[in-house]
């Protein structure tokens, strides 16, 4: 697996990704790493209805994906997009192997609101716990909702 993103968006597979980063990246390939979507027929047939014809569309669960990630790891594959909808989520994928150099943060929405990165990152302390553990393994961690924009550090808002 050639991974050409990693992403946290709550909103997983939208018009950013499909119009912006696809294109952008040359992705050939999506997986939506969300353990509630995994397993949901409606929500898995929508998703990939939303995918462009050509490029391939996965969900898979958290854990299942990390394993499937250490399997993958060095081997060719189509350019990918790994999208999942909590920080926690990224956190724990890592943990159970699946290395990244760099997290793309394009939104993240928290009902208990613990602090305002910008007008579309609001996290919750379980947000702000699991990003302040990424940063300690030496993953970078930009703020950016489509390529066109200048990517934020997040050390530089955190």
């Amino acid at each position: 697996m050639d991974i050409a993103l990693v992403r946290v968006d709550n909103r997983l597979v939208h018009g950013q990704i499909i119009e912006a980063w696809i294109p952008y990246t040359q992705a050939e390939a999506i997986v939506v790493v969300d353990n509630e979507t995994a397993g949901d027929f409606f929500r898995e047939t929508v998703i990939k209805m939303a995918v462009p014809r050509g490029v391939e569309a996965m969900i898979r669960g958290v854990e299942e994906f990390a394993a499937l990630a250490r399997e993958e790891r060095g081997k060719e594959g189509p350019r990918t997009i790994v999208l999942f909808a909590r920080v926690a989520d990224v956190l724990k994928a890592y943990r159970c192997g699946f290395s990244f150099p760099c997290l793309n943060i394009g939104n993240v929405y928290s009902e208990n609101c613990a602090r305002q990165l910008s007008s579309c990152v609001l996290l919750g302390e379980e947000d702000l716990r699991a990003l302040d553990a990424l940063l300690k393994e030496g993953v970078e961690i930009e703020l950016r909702r489509v390529p066109k924009e200048k990517p934020i550090k997040i050390t530089s808002v955190f």
